[in-house]
């Protein structure tokens, strides 16, 4: 069997709007009540899938869920006389981050044997806690050839657990046994900690992981109150290298002690405070960036362009790109319709290392049916939503058109 590593990124939904639902996700709060663009958005998207594809890497998608949640409309009572944060909890896009969909143990990395993948319960925010059901729903079929794939519901809503965002995976190649890491938060200042220490201990004893070969890591506080709200926001790794911010673990020596202990060959990659400041790496995303092994062996980081318009970012990784380091090129990409709602290209990417004949193949990627997706997008997507249409009957109906076209067009009309 030929495992690769597989990025399933989420398609942007019909209703990409700005409504500021996420505290702690300082991009989202700052850009709410501003006119999205959610066209524009889904093709930013499907470009950087075509990208990385011509990068020659295997990429997977994960459709937009249906859109606005009459379910969690009617749960909540709301008729005529909306209320309009639960309105806009019901009509977010925000399953496009598919970083957020579930945590992947590897079928190496398994007691049985097979990939786990656990789908995110995403407690923590109201409206991105309504999501996994359809989430689930949608993994299942994906991946759902059991005899390779074991996929798990949600963690019990007790503990928050916000997928593989706070998850990494380490080791000399993806198709090999690794080392999983697990990052929660204790603290965060004024915004909450999103990942529950609990609930990804659950996940490594669901998952059967190798004790000796799993780590428990704690997130700076002073990272989250700084507005990194997910672990991808400060830190990322992919195969040897962990890249990550001086101030991203609250035991900075003990975490890369741990790592190097548990990794052989460990590369770690830290850009100091003095360098690049806490404010700087949220603001322009650096390290939530898809730290890709290429076809070649070669190293690349895929980063959000807002990191080429940051003078100490920018010459940051001018200087990494000069020097001797196992990362080896830095490849910029349009994305900033995710990016003012909070969301770089790791936030919009599920990692997943896999025999791609495993998967159902409708969720795999290929260059016709990247056309095909971005047609049915130019045709039927709105092109600009101001968050005082959100809740307007004939939006409603232009998103769930919309949606209904694209599962037409990839033969997915089960998922609807």
């Amino acid at each position: 069997m030929s495992l690769v590593e597989i990025n399933f990124d989420g398609i942007v939904g019909p209703s990409h709007n700005y409504s500021g639902l996420s505290p702690g996700n300082l991009a989202a709060t700052k850009n709410a009540g501003k006119v999205a663009y959610p066209r524009a958005a889904a093709l930013q998207g499907l470009a950087k899938m075509r990208h990385n594809m011509e990068l020659g890497l295997v990429q997977g998608f994960l459709l937009p869920l249906p859109r606005p949640n009459a379910g969690f409309l009617a749960d909540m009572a709301v008729g005529a006389e909306a209320d309009p944060a639960l309105t806009a909890m019901a009509w977010s896009a925000s399953s496009m981050w598919t970083a957020n969909a579930a945590t992947v143990s590897p079928a190496p990395d398994t007691a049985d044997g097979r990939c786990h993948l656990s789908v995110a319960n995403l407690v923590t925010m109201p409206h991105r806690s309504i999501e996994w059901p359809d989430t689930l729903a949608q993994l299942r079929v994906a991946f759902g050839n059991t005899d390779h794939f074991a996929v798990h519901g949600p963690v019990p809503p007790t503990f928050g657990d916000e997928g593989a965002a706070n998850h990494m995976r380490m080791g000399t190649a993806h198709g090999d046994t690794c080392a999983e890491i697990f990052v929660y938060g204790k603290a965060g200042g004024p915004f909450p900690a999103r990942q529950h220490e609990q609930a990804s201990r659950a996940i490594a004893r669901r998952h059967g992981l190798d004790p000796a070969r799993t780590l428990f890591v704690e997130q700076a506080p002073d990272a989250i109150a700084a507005g990194a709200f997910h672990n991808d926001v400060v830190a990322v790794a992919n195969e040897h290298v962990l890249f990550c911010h001086e101030q991203a673990f609250a035991d900075r020596q003990g975490t890369y002690d741990a790592v190097r202990a548990m990794v052989p060959g460990a590369e770690i990659v830290e850009v100091p405070a003095s360098a690049v400041s806490l404010a700087d790496a949220i603001a322009s995303y650096l390290f939530n960036a898809q730290l890709l092994t290429l076809p070649d062996g070669a190293m690349a980081l895929v980063v959000p362009g807002e990191c080429i318009e940051t003078p100490s970012v920018s010459a940051w990784l001018d200087a990494m790109v000069k020097g001797n380091g196992p990362i080896r090129r830095v490849l910029p990409v349009d994305v900033r319709q995710s990016m003012a709602n909070g969301g770089g290209p790791a936030c919009l990417r599920l990692r997943v290392v896999a025999d791609p004949a495993t998967i159902d193949s409708r969720f795999l990627l290929t260059f016709e049916k990247l056309e095909s997706i971005a047609a049915v997008v130019d045709k039927y997507w709105p092109e600009s939503i101001d968050p005082a249409d959100v809740g307007t009957p004939h939006l409603a109906e232009c998103i769930e058109v919309a949606r209904h076209f694209l599962l037409e067009s990839q033969n997915l009309k089960e998922l609807g």
